[in-house]
């Protein structure tokens, strides 16, 4: 089916590059056959000088069988993907104590360690589950940072494990971990005939365990997480024309929030869960539109014979940013929550699109291009009006931050292979996460998961 079609454009209707670039985000063609598989974590570029760190294996002193990928795996891959800590190798552990009793501080001190991370796992007092407990210790102060323990429900070690490296990141860097959140992503399958099957996919950050939640031989794309990380809203052709779909991913029961004919994409869920933020073409070109997913009660934020898509809001909920062609190529706007003070945000460049916003409302993360046709991941400084290219890719695109503000996540073409990309917001630690039986589409990361 031709662009037009998928659209319900007037047949004749010629679509200028620019054009183009947003009508893919909206309609999801493009995709290229991919199996899937659970992603591989390469670290491309770290930190200069990252500190360095001995993750002790944590004393196993339950009943359970002790798992192949122990706590202190975990959280030491957690802190070495960052790019920012350099783990050193057991067979260097002079001592593998288990308590900050145990830890002889001179000799770690000569061998340039900075910090000691070291624990046990127990039965809790019910039996079922067990209980971590960990230490993070300063060998250069030799004081305790951390010492606690945390319960683990039966089966749930490893996310227990991420729960730890969070705490400990925050400790070290002043700003909450993200290890033990969600990313969602796009796949689709080669099924050997004519159709191909597309998957919506929902895995740990680290790209562990990953579950299919919907499959379809019709494009799925957008996928958007709700605030508290239970649903995810997505846009699916499986009717032949686009829908958005609002999925509980813990009853696994789904709806549709809009069909109108036309264009019904990038959804977006404001800050409190109560509304989406959508692009609908359902008056003409596409608009930025408000539901209310309790009573469905529609607001059209803008009226324009351009084309606006890609909401996204800002943390306080009072605005949102969208991308719109109204100047001739697409750029970054701002409108508020109720319609008023239309404000353009970005001027650098031939095509800016695609915001993610960070930790605040000060950064936002989009696909740049300066007009050469290279489309690269770039982060817009909305105080100093600094904008900065992080990614070296052609074809870069959806940028989705992660919650705690620190890396962002992105789609790249690596040696003809699409794969999912992270880079940090200073730019200076990059990371792959490889698919090694095809290509992956459509990142996006979950809240921060309590």
């Amino acid at each position: 089916m031709s662009l037009q079609e998928k659209l319900n454009l007037p047949l004749g209707t010629t679509v200028s590059r620019p054009l183009y670039w947003l009508l893919i985000t909206l309609v999801g063609i493009g995709y290229l056959s991919i199996a899937h598989a659970q992603l591989r974590i390469e670290i491309v570029d770290g930190v200069e000088g990252a500190i360095p760190i001995a993750v002790v294996p944590f004393e196993w002193q339950s009943r359970a069988d002790q798992p192949a990928v122990g706590v202190a795996d975990v959280v030491g891959a957690d802190l070495a993907r960052t790019g920012l800590f350099e783990s050193i190798p057991r067979s260097n552990m002079i001592e593998r104590p288990t308590r900050p009793s145990e830890v002889g501080f001179g000799a770690w001190s000569l061998m340039g360690v900075d910090y000691v991370i070291m624990g046990s796992v127990k039965d809790d007092s019910s039996g079922v589950g067990q209980e971590v407990e960990y230490h993070l210790v300063n060998i250069n102060t030799q004081r305790v940072l951390l010492s606690q323990a945390m319960p683990s429900a039966p089966g749930n070690l490893r996310f227990t494990s991420h729960r730890i490296a969070d705490a400990i990141y925050e400790a070290l860097m002043g700003v909450p971990g993200a290890f033990a959140t969600r990313i969602a992503y796009v796949v689709v399958k080669d099924t050997g005939t004519d159709q191909e099957m597309f998957e919506l996919i929902i895995a740990d950050a680290d790209g562990f365990n990953p579950q299919a939640v919907v499959r379809n031989s019709e494009p799925i794309m957008s996928p958007a997480w709700s605030p508290d990380g239970r649903q995810i809203a997505y846009v699916s052709f499986a009717t032949g024309r686009s829908n958005i779909i609002v999925q509980d991913l813990y009853t696994g029961q789904n709806r549709v929030v809009s069909s109108s004919r036309g264009i019904n994409g990038a959804p977006a869920w404001s800050p409190d869960g109560q509304k989406l933020a959508v692009s609908l073409s359902r008056t003409g070109s596409p608009d930025i539109w408000l539901i209310d997913l309790e009573n469905d009660r529609r607001v059209q934020l803008t009226d324009h014979w351009s084309i606006n898509t890609e909401p996204v809001w800002s943390k306080d909920g009072e605005h949102l940013f969208f991308t719109s062609d109204r100047a001739g190529r697409p750029q970054i706007y701002q409108i508020r929550a109720d319609g008023s003070d239309m404000e353009r945000i970005t001027f650098e460049g031939e095509y800016n699109s695609r915001a993610s916003v960070g930790l605040d409302d000060r950064f936002l993360a989009m696909v740049h291009s300066p007009g050469d046709n290279d489309f690269r991941i770039a982060i817009y400084d909305r105080k100093n009006g600094r904008l900065r290219v992080l990614s070296d890719g052609r074809m870069d695109e959806s940028p989705s931050f992660a919650p705690n503000g620190s890396m962002i996540l992105y789609a790249r073409r690596d040696n003809g292979q699409g794969v999912l990309a992270a880079v940090s917001a200073d730019g200076r630690v990059r990371q792959r996460l490889v698919n090694s039986e095809g290509d992956v589409r459509e990142p996006a990361w979950s809240p921060l998961l309590r």
